[in-house]
């Protein structure tokens, strides 16, 4: 397959825009993320694929030419082993709604999500008093 003519990154969108003469893709990031062509995305089998989850915010912090045939992009989440050739690009885009709607019932049925986790430390209530009549103050504190 021909290189596309124009690649563009939209940073506040997250999508990155493909063209070729006859096509052109607006990718999410996130779907990009999700369905990339790594080993540690897709395994080596179809049973090994790991469903990507909390990539809901992820963008792209760069794209490098792979030769003539691919581009290897750099995920602002650290991942950055997927070579994504033209063919798959354009598979991507073409059928972007069937892979998305298989991405969501992969979350659905794993009861994950796309938002990121947050951790959440240990909170505490604030000390409570012990129960029973209040301490009185002693008068001598009060005039100081």
């Amino acid at each position: 397959m021909q290189p596309p003519k124009e690649i563009v990154y939209h940073k506040i969108a997250h999508t990155l825009e493909i063209a070729w003469e006859d096509n052109r893709f607006q990718l999410p990031a996130e779907l990009l993320r999700v369905y990339s062509p790594s080993a540690e995305v897709r395994g080596h089998s179809a049973e090994e694929r790991k469903l990507q989850t909390g990539k809901k915010h992820v963008g792209i912090r760069q794209l490098e030419a792979v030769g003539n045939y691919a581009i290897r992009i750099v995920f602002d989440d650290g991942h950055d082993t997927g070579i994504y050739a033209w063919e798959y690009l354009h598979d991507l885009g073409a059928n972007m709604e069937r892979y998305w709607q298989d991405y969501l019932t992969d979350l659905k049925s794993a009861n994950a999500s796309r938002l990121p986790a947050v951790p959440v430390g240990q909170w505490q209530p604030p000390a409570k008093p012990p129960p029973g009549p209040k301490p009185e103050q002693d008068p001598q504190q009060e005039n100081d």
